[in-house]
């Protein structure tokens, strides 16, 4: 069906057939993005001008016209239609009111979404003088029907009005701009982007758009067109997707959406996405700075601004020896490297720069712009970006120095790096980056795409480098550390291989090149070991030790893993984490000190320990203490002040089910475990005091928790309810299962299932069972529960939650105490997860 056939259609039978050619157009699958967004603003066009004509017979000075999106003509299958009725006043008030009724009535009819106003030129302007995003509906308005000559009028009023206006309307458009990226976050990082209002997106296009027309500035051109085409692209397909006016690119219908769009998968989607955002954003940026450059030099009274250029440029002539008189006034230009100046705020290529025959050049004008804190010049990116030959294999010293200097400037660095990779200077550096470029991650905890996550490690890793005695190795691996994340298998290993070639040709040599693959083999070794194993095993700090080497990979890595962690978000890194991490550290450096760990099953029960187990076999019941610790054990405090927790201390005689009874307890009380150790303490005979005879076993709960929010209960209720939970009285598993079904379920991509492993090799004194599911009040009152029923007792537990995530790790044993044979580890681990499942 051609447009011309849709159109008549439409004519023929008046809004119904409007309706059902609209229907058809959207269906049509041979027709998609802009020319099915022309046709669809033809044929709405074609509709109204029908019933505006239908309702004006006989008014005169009345016009209907089109502004926003719609008069742009980026109409998606359910985009509001934004019109103005516009009158000169001549006519009558009610003929003008019935006019719109005859318009506004059918669009409401259809179910179709409207923005409408009826205004006098006069009026829109001031209204356009008020409300600014009323303005910039107005600078694309766009002639429907009636008098052309009245639109046309208003049209260019409203331009001249804007152009007069920009020097006092441009920073409020700024403004408004960064408030609206503040709210809804930057379009190319999120995994849920409103293809809208997020910074980079449609919203943003429309603001450059009206900068362009006040004349001042202009954004950069190159691909900015088919950013925005891109753009509308997807949002026509969520809008068909789902059939609601949204902008809002849900987890669950990216797939979908995909599909509709021909894509691979909603990877390939969201990484289409947020190249397009990245373009945007960078025109803006660029766009941005000029305008503030233009607005300063207006703020200088011209007569100033002649002055001081006249002087200075007769002081530089002057100095140069050059005896002619001072002419326009030029810009100051102060030297930051060879080859490259600051000129007006930015980093721009001294004009005796040759990028043609300075291969290094790219990175030694970014280090210097990275180093004072300034923007890249857009010029200059782009004149390095065609000029400049590939560097040789492997680099010149200077090429490396100056990539670990950019690395090393902190947060500048990442304007800088930005503006490299907007020209494809980045992948010619370093060709294996164009795998994680955009690269989003699926994972809640992760804030950034894969290439800025290393580029924000690096910024971390920058404020680190002072901890370590290689700061260029430790930068280097801040960069590399996923690289592997575009391969597929465990990207660890791949990024190992990669970072082997890397190194080698960026010009480190062999012992440099080993220790970075290590960094990067290794660099989730110290936290998964920490957060996710008993370090109390002698196993646990030697396997580390023989992993990392030496003493001065193990300083790296430690500064890495602390990087890498703050670097992917706020639930990857706390004091807590800190805290265990150094401890790992601490022990692991002493085995490669020569010090062989202490036997954990020779640590003797603390005084405490010792009282309270008493106590319980002299009550019979479980006995609680609480204590507070908010003090970081490391030298240097971290930079957030989470309390470490409180250590809380359970006494209880022997018996099957204490694990899933306190976990359950826990829960109740909205607790969050974060470590758990268990263990059993026997008492000689006459130990207890209380005048009977025989000895006992008690076990001893050493757990660190924390509030989800509010205050710590009291522990005499916490022992109350672990009473009952350990006679019966107290069914927890219920009270767990009403408060779930009390919260609200939440649309949602459905979370993977749980899964349980055998850690191999994990522990000469225990197996390790590592539970990876979802994170639920109650997870661990279910595992606790689960591994009881398959009578192995646990040692230790390891809790470890990330986001949404939950990874567990437990050291189990047979009821005689000694490690799970293999079949019958593997037989709890199948059991555990089927539980799980259930």
């Amino acid at each position: 069906m051609t447009s011309t056939d849709v159109r008549t259609d439409a004519e023929d039978s008046g809004p119904g057939g409007y309706a059902a050619a609209r229907l058809r157009l959207l269906q049509e699958g041979a027709r998609s993005g802009p020319p099915r967004r022309a046709a669809l603003a033809k044929l709405t066009d074609d509709w109204l001008k029908e019933l505006f004509d239908a309702g004006a017979q006989g008014l005169r000075g009345v016009s209907l016209v089109a502004v926003g999106g719609y008069g742009r003509g980026e109409l998606s299958p359910r985009s509001d239609l934004d019109l103005l009725l516009l009158h000169d006043g001549s006519a009558d008030t009610d003929a003008v009111a019935a006019l719109a009724d005859r318009v506004w009535y059918p669009v409401w009819d259809l179910g179709l979404a409207l923005d409408h106003s009826v205004r006098t030129p006069d009026e829109a302007r001031r209204t356009a003088g008020e409300d600014l995003k009323v303005q910039l509906g107005l600078l694309d308005a766009r002639h429907l029907a009636g008098d052309l000559g009245l639109t046309a009028g208003l049209r260019t009023a409203v331009l001249a009005d804007w152009r007069n206006q920009a020097p006092e309307r441009l920073p409020e458009l700024r403004e408004l701009c960064a408030e609206r990226a503040q709210r809804q976050g930057e379009l190319q990082y999120l995994l849920e982007p409103d293809l809208k209002e997020a910074r980079g997106g449609l919203r943003d296009v429309t603001a450059l758009r009206a900068v362009a027309a006040s004349w001042l500035a202009d954004a950069p051109r190159e691909g900015l067109d088919d950013a925005r085409r891109r753009l509308l692209d997807v949002r026509d397909a969520l809008h068909l997707a789902t059939g609601r006016a949204t902008d809002r690119l849900a987890l669950q219908e990216q797939d979908q959406v995909a599909a509709g769009l021909g894509l691979l998968d909603a990877d390939t989607l969201l990484r289409q996405v947020y190249e397009a955002a990245r373009v945007i954003s960078y025109a803006g940026d660029v766009t941005w700075r000029e305008v503030g450059r233009v607005l300063r030099s207006r703020a200088v009274r011209p007569r100033l601004r002649r002055l001081v250029g006249e002087r200075s440029d007769f002081l530089r002539r002057a100095v140069a020896g050059d005896g002619r008189a001072a002419g326009r006034p030029v810009a100051e230009r102060s030297p930051l490297a060879e080859g490259v100046v600051e000129q007006d705020g930015e980093v721009v290529l001294a004009r005796a720069a040759r990028p043609e025959r300075d291969p290094v050049l790219p990175l030694r004008a970014a280090a210097a712009a990275a180093q004072a804190g300034l923007p890249l010049s857009l010029h200059a990116v782009r004149r390095m970006a065609t000029a400049v030959r590939p560097l040789p294999t492997p680099w010149p010293a200077e090429a490396r120095e100056q990539l670990v200097t950019l690395l090393g400037a902190g947060r500048p660095t990442v304007e800088v790096w930005e503006a490299l990779e907007a020209e494809g200077l980045v992948t010619r550096l370093l060709p294996d980056w164009e795998r994680v470029r955009c690269r989003p991650q699926r994972n809640a905890v992760h804030v950034w795409t894969v290439d800025r996550h290393l580029i924000e490690t690096a910024v971390r890793a920058a404020a680190l480098t002072r901890r370590v005695h290689r700061p260029d190795l430790l930068l280097v691996a801040a960069l590399l550390h996923d690289i592997g994340k575009g391969w597929p298998g465990d990207h660890s290993v791949a990024g190992e291989i990669i970072a082997k070639d890397v190194a080698a040709r960026i010009g480190f040599d062999r012992a440099d090149v080993a220790v970075l693959a290590v960094l990067v083999r290794h660099h989730l070794l110290l936290v998964e070991t920490a957060t996710r194993r008993d370090l109390d095993d002698p196993a646990t700090v030697r396997a580390v030790a023989e992993a990392v080497g030496t003493q001065g990979t193990l300083e790296l890595l430690h500064a890495l893993t602390e990087a890498d962690a703050l670097a992917t978000g706020p639930a990857a890194w706390s004091s807590w984490r800190g805290s265990l991490v150094a401890d790992l550290v601490k022990r692991v450096s002493a085995v490669l000190s020569g010090d062989e760990p202490a036997d954990p099953e020779a640590a003797a029960p603390t005084a405490e320990q010792e009282r309270l187990a008493v106590e319980a076999f002299r009550t019979g019941g479980p006995v609680l203490a609480l204590h507070a610790q908010t003090e970081p054990p490391a030298d240097e405090p971290p930079a957030d002040p989470e309390p470490l927790g409180v250590e809380l201390l359970i006494a209880i005689p022997d018996q099957p089910g204490v694990l899933p009874a306190v976990a359950g307890v826990l829960a109740m009380h909205r607790l969050t475990v974060r470590t758990a150790e268990l263990r059993a303490l026997e008492l000689p005979e006459g130990v207890h005091g209380d005048g009977g005879d025989g000895a006992g076993s008690v076990l001893l709960l050493d757990w660190r928790v924390a509030a989800e929010y509010g205050s710590l209960p009291q522990a005499a209720r916490l022992r109350a309810d672990l009473v009952r939970a350990l006679d019966g009285s107290l069914d927890i598993a219920g009270r767990l299962a009403e408060r779930d079904a009390a919260y609200p379920r939440r649309r949602g991509t459905p979370a993977p299932p749980p899964r349980v492993t055998v850690a191999p090799a994990g522990s000469r004194l225990a197996t390790v069972i590592e539970v990876r599911a979802q994170d639920a009040p109650g997870l661990l009152h279910r595992i606790g529960r689960a591994l009881d029923l398959a009578k192995v007792r646990v040692r230790s537990a390891h809790v470890s939650t990330l986001g949404a995530n939950a990874v567990d790790a437990f050291y189990v044993t047979g009821p005689e105490g000694a490690p799970l044979p293999g079949e019958e580890a593997a037989s709890v681990a199948r059991t555990l997860e089927e539980a799980l499942r259930a």
